[in-house]
């Protein structure tokens, strides 16, 4: 170099280099390692920097083959010279950099560099190329570890992902079979490779209530049913789990352990069967007690499970255990309530000239109990008395007022011989007095008539849909007068009225509540017209199965519950 050589784009204002000197002292005293070869990628000359970061003398990197001496690869193999980026540049004659190649250092390990090459012209020819580095083993590491940091988040996700939709899937429904299974089905494959849920049955009944196998395995309900009794003796995993144990890691050795009771030995079946490295086997537990077991495993010994993997099975296992124990307790209310429907709902009455049939349908998704009811019973004067009402609500509390008011209209009912306006007059007084019955719908009916015909239907209502009316040619037709306030309205000054409708031979009478005419989307009306047209179809069917068939033929999907009373009167001759 010489005082005012001229460069392209030079680094002074005049376009001149700085003298001999000054490049040397840059040169030597540079912050990061600098080498430069010939065109054939020898080393010609190199600073004290690029000498201490590669531990190797001067003399031992003049003269040498850079690529040959030290370009590496990840795993410290020697990289093809056409793959090597930094040849590449004295190919091409294109600067380039990197972020994580790999030096050899004279001790024989591997140094992290980012470096930047550049081709070294003259004359418009490559004469070869200015390789300039940093160590970057902190940047790397810092990349790591961010890379981890990201990992492990990626995985907490995940983690929170599966409870969640594992949550979800517990929670939507009561059936502790069914979530059981879907619960394996989220499991498998996504945590584990295999799985399976026993639980108690009994003080000391265990079951095995689902499996969900490897996917190259198919579903098989051989391995699903009753199982050895637990044994206070047993150390093995399952028993010391439903003993009260908490979650317990499975390794190797654990799953090679001899079987020391029967309960161990079907367990052990399950891992022979179906393979396992890694197996972690979690309580199904509630506050109170232990409700049974979840089995998880894995076969891929290079996958095994580790402590994260134990603390969210374990928290699985303890959703699935709240959701197993309040399915029992729903499952204990729904008979509880069931039970107590049969004794509100009483039989109906056995008339000579009069067939009878009713239906209750809980509402979805009630306790399969609630406020609206039905009941036909004889007077003292021989008249049938119908009545169909409805209280708000659709649970236990509904149900407990609607017996009530059942017990308090028959009571009304038997005590005189008067219109059903005025029962219904003092049963809303009476209600309002000494109940906590907020509102009611009702409608009381008596069928009047000798036993050979002809029939009348006298009835008062209080807010309730009206009666229909269907004639044995299908004609059918809605009874709307007597309609007067529901029961706790407290607005009705004036006494209420009645209305008498004759009911022909072979007609048929229903009542019912609204749940039968109500449809989420559909306005009333079309209700209305829809169960008429459903009851004008079943004119001549027998009465049970108009029942039976008007339920099933109405739209599903309502919030409330369905009661529903049929009355058939005789034909000429058909009364005794």
């Amino acid at each position: 170099m010489t005082d005012g050589a001229a460069i392209a784009d030079g680094a002074g204002n005049d376009g001149v280099l700085p003298d001999d000197a000054l490049l040397r002292a840059v040169f030597t005293d540079l912050g990061a390692g600098l080498y430069l070869t010939d065109r054939a990628g020898v080393v010609t000359a190199v600073n004290a920097q690029a000498v201490t970061l590669l531990g190797r003398p001067a003399a031992g990197l003049l003269g040498a083959d850079a690529h040959d001496l030290l370009h590496r690869d990840a795993g410290g193999g020697t990289i093809p010279r056409p793959g090597c980026e930094l040849l590449a540049v004295l190919e091409h004659g294109h600067a380039a950099r990197g972020e994580s190649a790999m030096f050899l250092d004279g001790s024989g390990r591997l140094l992290p560099v980012a470096w930047s090459a550049s081709p070294i012209r003259q004359e418009g020819q490559i004469r070869g190329t200015a390789v300039l580095f940093i160590d970057a083993t902190q940047r790397l590491a810092a990349a790591r570890r961010q890379a981890d940091q990201l990992t492990a988040l990626e995985a907490l996700t995940g983690r929170l992902t599966a409870i969640t939709e594992i949550t979800t899937v517990l929670t939507q429904t009561l059936d502790v079979d069914e979530a059981l299974a879907r619960l394996g089905r989220l499991i498998v494959p996504r945590l584990a490779d295999w799985a399976a849920v026993d639980l108690y049955t009994g003080p000391q009944d265990v079951r095995r209530i689902t499996v969900a196998p490897p996917s190259d395995h198919r579903s098989d309900l051989v391995w699903q049913g009753p199982l050895p009794p637990v044994t206070e003796a047993s150390r093995a995993p399952l028993a010391r789990v439903l003993r009260g144990g908490e979650a317990l890691l499975l390794g190797p050795d654990e799953l090679a352990a001899p079987a020391d009771a029967p309960l161990a030995a079907a367990h052990g079946e399950l891992f022979a069967a179906f393979g396992a490295a890694s197996a972690i086997v979690a309580p199904l537990r509630t506050a109170r007690q232990v409700l049974g077991a979840l089995t998880v495993a894995r076969a891929d010994p290079a996958r095994p499970f580790d402590a994260a993997d134990l603390t969210l099975i374990a928290d699985i296992g303890r959703r699935a255990g709240l959701a197993v124990d309040n399915a029992r307790l729903f499952g204990q209310q729904r008979d509880v309530a069931r039970t107590m429907q049969r004794h509100l709902l009483a039989p109906l009455p056995q008339v000579n000239h009069l067939r009878m049939s009713a239906r209750y349908q809980p509402a979805p998704e009630g306790s399969q109990v609630g406020g609206d009811w039905y009941d036909a019973f004889l007077l003292p004067d021989g008249v049938t008395a119908l009545v169909i009402g409805d209280v708000a609500g659709h649970d236990l509390k509904a149900a407990a007022d609607m017996a009530q008011l059942r017990n308090m209209t028959r009571s009304l009912m038997w005590d005189r011989r008067e219109p059903p306006s005025l029962v219904v007059d003092r049963l809303d007084k009476a209600m309002s007095a000494i109940t906590d019955i907020p509102m009611a719908t009702m409608i009381l009916a008596r069928v009047e008539g000798p036993e050979g015909g002809p029939w009348q239907l006298h009835w008062t209502s209080a807010g309730h849909p009206p009666p229909l009316l269907i004639t044995e040619d299908g004609h059918a037709r809605y009874l709307e007068a007597s309609q007067n306030l529901l029961m706790g309205a407290r607005l009705q000054e004036e006494p209420r009225h009645d209305a008498v409708e004759p009911l022909p031979a072979r007609s048929t009478l229903l009542l019912y509540t609204d749940g039968l005419i109500e449809a989420p989307g559909a306005d009333l009306e079309a209700g209305m017209n829809r169960l008429r047209r459903h009851a004008a179809a079943l004119a001549r069917h027998p009465v049970d199965e108009v029942c039976d068939q008007i339920v099933e033929r109405m739209p599903t999907g309502g919030t409330d519950d369905i009661a529903l009373l049929a009355l058939r009167l005789p034909g000429p001759g058909e009364g005794a």
